[in-house]
């Protein structure tokens, strides 16, 4: 691999403001660190905060502490979302002039009743040309080809982007930015080459390629680490009330997200400090130990 190609890479971690970092955060900021250092890339960060709704005042600001206190520290200033509202209206606007979205005022429970076993938009609005005088989603119109990438993980992946998803939502009926489209920009912005994340959005990732395509854009790589999961198989979220990172040992919760990510840390690093543990790590980080792994019980 060449210098030139090292010093190209280009890798993110994009939590949003909704609470502090739990452990499966942690984990894959910790993946996606160790992927860039390993490369003698950058690595940046990206603060998701277009739901206000779900916003938590604070939770950016402890997100970086927090970070910091693991001493991942990143390059460049952070990107806010909120801070690019125009940017993603211009490429919404590209969309429109080559008549590629909708405005779709269907609701959850107009759709529920059509949509039965299916999650596949049944296309009442796909026809509109006048903008409603009621409040709308912007849908994108999809067709019926297949979006095949390898993620470096989980192998390659084949999806139909018109028979599993169908035309998909860009911009909500609350005027907030959908996050299919605001990572695609986000990632063009940054400039990313690979986007390192958790499994669990492995599944969104051909709708991206594929508005990826439709913009003219080209796609980074992508590498969906595992999952951490509880006692009871449910991933560690915000949702599920997954507790903050203890920060009382940082030391010792990276060896133990090291091993989590079965790198095998050698016993004498027990008693090292964060920093010659994240030395040894970008030194000897094989992303290839989690091939093919989806989820990890704890």
């Amino acid at each position: 691999m060449s210098s030139q190609h090292l010093s190209a890479y280009r890798g993110r971690f994009a939590p949003s403001p909704t609470g502090s970092l739990h452990l499966g955060s942690l984990y894959t900021a910790l993946a996606s660190f160790l992927q860039a250092r390993s490369q003698q890339g950058q690595w940046l960060i990206r603060i998701d905060d277009l739901d206000t709704p779900r916003n938590v005042a604070g939770a950016a600001s402890e997100i970086l502490k927090t970070l910091e206190t693991f001493e991942l520290f990143w390059d460049e200033q952070v990107f806010y979302q909120s801070q690019h509202l125009e940017t993603y209206q211009s490429f919404i606007a590209q969309l429109s002039k080559q008549q590629q979205v909708y405005p779709c005022i269907c609701s959850r429970k107009t759709l529920a009743e059509f949509q039965k076993n299916s999650t596949i938009y049944p296309n009442f609005c796909r026809s509109k040309t006048s903008i409603p005088s009621e409040p709308y989603a912007l849908r994108l119109k999809t067709e019926s080809i297949n979006i095949s990438f390898t993620d470096f993980l989980q192998g390659v992946v084949c999806h139909n982007i018109a028979e599993q998803d169908g035309d998909f939502i860009i911009k909500r009926k609350d005027e907030i930015i959908a996050y299919q489209f605001a990572v695609v920009i986000d990632d063009y912005q940054q400039r990313i080459t690979e986007v390192v994340r958790g499994f669990d959005l492995l599944e969104c990732t051909p709708q991206q390629i594929y508005l990826h395509q439709v913009l003219g854009l080209q796609p980074p790589a992508y590498l969906h680490v595992p999952i951490l999961t509880d006692q009871h198989a449910q991933k560690l979220s915000k949702q599920s009330y997954a507790q903050a990172v203890d920060m009382r040992n940082p030391a010792a919760t990276l060896l133990y997200l090291l091993t989590l990510l079965r790198q095998h840390p050698p016993l004498e690093l027990q008693y090292a400090s964060i920093t010659e543990l994240l030395n040894w790590a970008i030194a000897n980080w094989q992303a290839n130990a989690l091939k093919a792994i989806r989820f990890h019980s704890l």
